[in-house]
């Protein structure tokens, strides 16, 4: 948008830089070449009138009686010639032997009266009011592109704004704070967003009511189910019957289980949750609680995050998945395990990675490492999964960066250093983690 309001403009400021300044340069030399022609005309004529005054008067001609016409203060310089009808030639002012304008006149007494000037005067002059037009050009150049730039800022900070108001919305902050621009377009937008907002706000408590009256009403049955099945394996004699509990019991759980998970992939689906977050506060608050632990175990935790860093996450989530990788390599890790964050791929982008100097993921662990239930047997084989599950559904991605030693790289989407948080994204958008301890 700056970059198309940019070009427009200043295209416009060419188009009519051009269409009126060449015309404008030029009529400007012709005008001066007129001008300058019309004055040695006026000076001519002056001389014949000298001429013919002093013929009637029978004052004797000279050159001397020429000087006064030759030029000075301020007019050009030109040689002055005076013929008789006798036969008598007079003459003042330097010789032009160059290039040259003449003018002609003829007096009263026949006598002839000629003036050269240098046609190099002239065209200095005239290049003078070219000069002049081209610096005036420039300067109403410089300040079209000097407007331009104004305007396009004008234009493009409110749909910065927007931009970000949108992001939040769709990364999950259901109710944005968006301030007026001042451009009606723009505000139609914004208020169309915020209306957007209220809906799917709306929507989510809605699906959220649903969700836990679901749970609720499926819970009950099938935990009373869960008893009865129970009580029938305990006190049924037959071995067939306790078997067939048994599995009965089974299959309870495993609904159960399905169910729990059904709900709690529509809870992450749903968002709702995700702030722009420093990055080094969750960091901060993971090396408090982990740090103990790890001196306990004779091994380091090392955390390099920029303070400065802010990502787009919901910050109990993303403090559970730095949880669940520093966990991880402590108990299949060993050494310095460190926590240090970069920039990704892209600009937008912030990579948070978490290794140590361990022996790595065996290579028959590494391509299933986020899969359920697969561990290399000191874990359940729940917690990678669940993490990759979390920075999904804040928008990021978790991957195994490196096997040996093990590097464990979580993508998050980081917020713009050009966005300038404190200025476009709505207020109380940057949040401080609360601290709680983990249990």
């Amino acid at each position: 948008m700056r970059r198309r309001v940019l070009q427009a403009t200043i295209a416009a400021v060419t188009v009519a830089v051009v269409l009126l300044g060449f015309p404008l340069a030029f009529l400007g030399a012709q005008l001066v070449r007129e001008n300058e022609l019309r004055g040695l005309e006026i000076r001519a004529e002056s001389v014949a009138r000298t001429v013919d005054f002093r013929v009637d008067q029978q004052i004797a001609l000279s050159d001397r009686m020429l000087e006064p016409y030759t030029g000075g203060d301020g007019e050009l310089s030109a040689t002055v010639v005076v013929r008789t009808p006798d036969g008598e030639t007079y003459r003042a002012g330097p010789t032009v032997d160059q290039r040259r304008l003449t003018v002609q006149v003829t007096s009263t007494t026949a006598a002839t009266v000629l003036l050269y000037v240098s046609w190099w005067d002239i065209f200095w002059m005239s290049t003078q009011v070219i000069a002049l037009v081209v610096v005036a050009a420039v300067v109403a150049f410089a300040a079209g592109i000097a407007m331009a730039i104004w305007q396009a800022n004008r234009l493009a900070a409110p749909l910065v704004y927007l931009a970000a108001s949108a992001e939040q919305l769709g990364s999950g902050q259901v109710r944005p704070q968006l301030e007026p621009s001042g451009v009606e377009e723009i505000d139609l937008v914004a208020a169309e967003l915020a209306r957007s907002a209220d809906r799917m706000a709306g929507r989510l408590a809605a699906e959220r009511q649903f969700a836990s009256d679901a749970s609720h009403q499926l819970r009950t049955p099938l935990t009373a189910l869960s008893m009865r099945l129970e009580e029938i394996m305990l006190t049924a004699g037959e071995p067939e019957v306790r078997e067939e509990a048994r599995i009965s019991l089974e299959q309870v759980e495993r609904l159960v289980r399905v169910v729990d998970d059904l709900l709690a992939s529509s809870r992450r689906a749903q968002g709702g949750t995700t702030e722009a977050i420093s990055l080094h506060e969750v960091v901060h608050q993971q090396e408090e609680e982990w740090a103990p632990t790890f001196a306990a175990a004779g091994r380091r935790l090392v955390v390099d995050v920029d303070p400065a860093t802010q990502v787009l996450a919901t910050p109990g989530a993303l403090a559970q998945v730095l949880a669940t990788l520093i966990e991880n390599s402590l108990k299949h890790g060993a050494g310095t395990t460190t926590v240090r964050s970069r920039a990704g791929g892209s600009s937008r982008a912030v990579v948070v990675e978490v290794g140590d100097e361990g022996e790595g993921v065996p290579d028959d662990l590494a391509p299933r490492i986020f899969e359920r239930d697969v561990t290399s047997g000191a874990g359940t084989g729940l917690g990678l999964a669940l993490a990759r599950d979390l920075a999904n559904a804040d928008g990021g991605r978790l991957e195994l960066a490196q096997r040996r030693p093990a590097v464990f790289a979580l993508f998050l989407s980081g917020v713009p250093a050009s966005l300038r948080p404190d200025v476009v994204l709505p207020r109380g958008a940057v949040v401080s983690v609360r601290r709680e301890r983990r249990w």
